[in-house]
Parts: C-alpha cells; sequence; structure tokens
C-alpha cells in the first residue's frame, strides 16, 4: 500500500510492520515535509496522512482472506494532537482494527517520533467499507 498509493509514495511512506487487524508505518523527515522552517518540525499534515494511511493498512490487513475485493473511505477520523515532533525526526504510526462490521471497520493509531509510550498524536476512526456485490 505504501508504494501504490500516490500520496504514499510522494510522501515517502515505509511500511513497517504489518499482521492481521494491526499496521504501522514510517514517515521519514524530509525538509520539503516541514510545517515551520524555524522548527524544523515535520508538518501536521504529513502525520494526519501518515495516521489514515495506517488505519486503512490495518482494515486492510483484517480484511485478508475474507474477501477478494473490497475498498474503504474514511468516514471520521478523529485526531488529538498533544505535542510537536521532534526537530528533524520522522514519524512511525502504528494502527490497530478492533471491530469490523459488515459496512464499517473502526480503528485506533498512534503517531510517535521515538518513544511509543509519549505520542505525537492519537487517532480514532471510521470507514466504510465498499464490498463486492453477491
Amino acid at each position: 500500500m505504501v508504494q501504490s498509493v500516490p500520496q504514499a509514495a510522494a510522501l515517502g511512506f515505509e511500511l513497517v510492520t504489518v499482521e492481521p487487524g494491526h499496521g504501522a508505518i514510517f514517515a521519514p523527515w524530509r525538509e520539503d515535509l516541514v510545517g515551520d522552517p524555524d522548527t524544523g518540525v515535520i508538518a501536521g499534515g504529513v502525520v494526519t496522512a501518515l495516521l489514515d494511511h495506517c488505519c486503512g493498512l490495518a482494515i486492510t490487513s483484517s480484511m485478508l482472506g475474507n474477501v477478494t475485493a473490497f475498498s474503504t473511505a474514511t468516514l471520521d477520523l478523529r485526531i488529538d494532537y498533544m505535542r510537536p515532533a521532534a526537530p528533524r525526526a520522522g514519524v512511525t504510526a502504528q494502527a490497530h482494527c478492533y471491530k469490523v462490521t459488515r459496512t464499517i471497520a473502526f480503528v485506533r493509531a498512534q503517531a510517535f517520533d521515538a518513544d511509543p509510550a509519549d505520542p505525537i498524536a492519537t487517532a480514532q476512526a471510521a470507514f466504510v467499507l465498499k464490498r463486492p456485490e453477491a
């Protein structure tokens, strides 16, 4: 997913781990992704995109073997920003898809720079699932 989705590829996302219902993606620090040149901190929009994409990865990994094809769209994405990332630091997101219904998937995620116990942001999300028609 990190190489086939144009936005993720353009942002330089790198797959860290994937297992059923869980995923992690890394966004490396790059100067063109900085939100404020005075601080050197990665932009909040990059963190938002990273969390959203990582949630999609967790959903996809939870659905493997269940259906032949499906697509998702973000219905609701609430992000609580707790602090800025460290200057010149990349950001990792981890997501867990904890519930899938016939039409909706529910996901929790967090983004951090060095320590998962000290997150930059957390997210709670709901995604619509479009499954193939029978």
